[in-house]
């Protein structure tokens, strides 16, 4: 088996990061009060942490989507993954900044458990050049939801669930959130979030995720997400 190990040291964070053969990374890179131990798709070495903050970088023509007609399946975008208890509530929070150049870039946040089940949660580019949430939900095939325009270069992205239902949210200013969706939580007991960067039509995109939070408790109000 081989295995790598490197050590990046970034302005006193050190992100330590093992390849073995099988597939994605087992790592260790701590933002705020969170700790990525998996990452697919190259995203740590993809990633770089300053302080509070994490930029990601995705190559061209980097997505996860799986048509709905299950003709076309992608899945090589940079997903960095945190380890969750799903038998215990949960809510995960961040700030995210896309540097935005081509239809469908974006920064996401991801629930996943394998590359036929998950969730992403988005801030992307449309095909009129608008940013804009946008969700996509993958039960073998994904579905594809364009909700609310945001003017903002930012958007703070929120995901809670009290085991039972799981929320998502957005705000411009982190205090008044809009629900983009909420359903009954099918995910497992164990099961990953995640932050990733897109660029399914472009030459790559950096994505700037700040005030990355977890905590164990769900939101009180599904609908308002307080």
């Amino acid at each position: 088996m081989l295995i790598r190990t490197c050590i990046i040291c970034l302005t006193g964070i050190a992100i330590g990061c093992t390849t073995a053969s099988f597939q994605g990374e087992n790592c260790n890179i701590v933002v705020g009060n969170v700790t990525f131990s998996r990452a697919l798709n190259g995203a740590a070495n993809a990633s770089r942490v300053q302080q509070a903050t994490l930029e990601m970088a995705s190559g061209p023509a980097t997505d996860y989507f799986n048509a709905p007609n299950g003709t076309e399946k992608y899945g090589n975008a940079p997903l960095l993954l945190t380890a969750i208890d799903n038998t215990q509530p949960f809510t995960f929070t961040t700030q995210v900044t896309p540097a935005f150049d081509s239809t469908y870039d974006a920064g996401a946040l991801y629930v996943f458990e394998h590359e036929n089940h998950w969730q992403k949660f988005a801030f992307e580019m449309d095909e009129r050049k608008a940013t804009r949430i946008v969700t996509v939900r993958t039960l073998g095939t994904s579905d594809d939801n364009n909700h609310e325009a945001v003017a903002s270069p930012s958007v703070f992205l929120k995901i809670s669930s009290d085991v039972e239902s799981i929320g998502y949210y957005f705000s411009t200013d982190g205090v008044t959130w809009q629900l983009a969706r909420v359903y009954k939580n099918d995910f497992p007991a164990t099961t990953w979030i995640g932050l990733s960067a897109q660029s399914p039509l472009g030459a790559g995109i950096t994505a700037t995720f700040e005030k990355i939070t977890r905590s164990a408790e769900a939101v009180k109000d599904f609908r308002q997400g307080l």
